[in-house]
């Protein structure tokens, strides 16, 4: 019986990782764009949120920290933070 409640858990967070955006697959998505387009993470983002109709100030939250430091790398590299090692990102 245990088992079977198992199974019903696993397809339930399935289903609602799918259905609802979490830290999870915001990352893959946005790394799939960077791979895929060749994108900086900084554009990756934005055209996530465009595509899918989601408010940028609302994915502060789904930005790992090691997104985080490659969003800080790329936004060195463009120029938009200098390149100093204290150098942080108002996310």
């Amino acid at each position: 019986m245990a088992s079977k409640d198992k199974k019903t858990e696993d397809k339930l967070d399935d289903v609602i990782k799918e259905k609802f955006l979490c830290k999870q697959r915001f990352t893959q998505e946005v790394e799939e764009l960077v791979k895929n387009y060749n994108f900086n993470y900084i554009d990756a983002i934005l055209t996530f949120c465009e595509e899918n109709k989601i408010e940028l100030q609302s994915v502060s939250k789904l930005i790992s920290k090691p997104m985080k430091e490659k969003l800080k790398y790329d936004a060195t590299q463009l120029n938009f933070l200098k390149k100093t090692s204290r150098a942080k990102l108002p996310l």
